[in-house]
């Protein structure tokens, strides 16, 4: 039962998790497709230049969302690292996002705006999205690291006596 009832507990956490990880996302969606189409339409910028403008004001937007609400109890001590990470990571998505839309736009010849806005903000960014969720939580945002052994030792002595205490 106790098994099961911690399994559950890290169930819930990753929804909750992935629920905060995709209002962040949401908000840089709108962010993304209102740059994009304002870069496109009302600035005239070619389609791939756009989708990398908009994707980096999107980037921005994220980063803030998700260290200060969607991973803020993330380990923070080493900040440089974890901005770097995230940027490396954020750069591959925005090449997977950008190069669907310019595979579609120039490679497949699709140069309507609804098939760039297709293209880059439903496929290129669905992909992306995955991909920057795995990275994130894997790699940029991680959790705050044991300080010593002795302190990892503590703790798990006192979960194994509140499993035990809880099969009496």
């Amino acid at each position: 039962m106790s098994q099961r009832r911690a399994v559950r507990s890290r169930l819930e956490r990753v929804a909750r998790e992935i629920a905060k990880f995709g209002a962040v996302g949401a908000i840089g969606f709108v962010v993304n497709l209102l740059v994009f189409n304002i870069c496109v339409h009302g600035f005239h910028l070619a389609v791939v230049r756009s989708g990398v403008i908009a994707t980096a004001v999107a980037i921005a937007t994220n980063y803030v969302g998700n260290r200060y609400w969607t991973y803020r109890d993330a380990d923070r001590s080493r900040r440089s690292r974890e901005m770097s990470l995230f940027l490396l990571f954020s750069g591959a998505g925005l090449i997977i996002e950008n190069g669907i839309l310019a595979l579609s736009h120039y490679g497949f010849g699709l140069t309507s705006p609804l098939a760039d806005n297709i293209a880059k903000n439903v496929i290129g960014l669905g992909i992306g999205t995955v991909f920057r969720f795995w990275s994130y939580r894997t790699w940029v945002f991680r959790a705050q690291a044991v300080e010593t052994a002795e302190s990892f030792l503590t703790t798990d002595a006192v979960a194994r006596g509140a499993r035990v205490d809880a099969h009496k």
